[in-house]
């Protein structure tokens, strides 16, 4: 239907050129798509470049975001690796501290039994002759009853 010409189009061209008024000498009719296009064409053609640049830009912006996030979980990674390495040290030197407290312990206790043993030696020291005097007046006495 570009092609034909529509009633609308017609009647278009047969407009006067000019303002209403005085009478002025007859004018071309106007063809206002040529006129829009002759004006638009350059304002377009620049709005085309800027679009083109914007879809430039997206397409970097894409590309940008996608190394981002690569490099984000390669350094995830690295550090879930750091961390890994650093737990098995963490654990051997908590393992090695706790055998420290437990060895101090066992001294202390230790310690203390030879303490106790020692104390528990010279009370029987101490006593020894008095407790052999009165075993022997026990087994004299026996003997004495037996005699009879």
């Amino acid at each position: 239907m570009d092609g034909m010409v529509t009633l609308d189009r017609f009647l278009r061209r047969l407009r006067p050129a000019g303002t209403p008024g005085a009478a002025a000498p007859a004018g071309v009719p106007l063809d206002r798509t040529a006129r829009l296009a002759a004006e638009l064409g350059p304002v377009l053609a620049l709005l085309d470049e800027v679009e083109q640049e914007a879809s430039r830009i997206r397409v970097d912006g894409r590309a940008a975001a996608r190394a981002r996030r690569v490099a984000g979980e390669a350094a995830a990674r690295s550090v879930v690796a750091k961390a890994t390495a650093a737990e098995a040290a963490v654990r051997a030197n908590a393992a090695a501290a706790e055998l420290a407290s437990a060895d101090n312990e066992v001294e202390e206790e230790l310690a203390a039994a030879r303490q106790a043993a020692a104390e528990i030696r010279g009370r029987a020291e101490e006593r020894m002759p008095d407790l052999a005097d009165r075993a022997v007046e026990g087994l004299l006495e026996t003997l004495a009853g037996l005699g009879r």
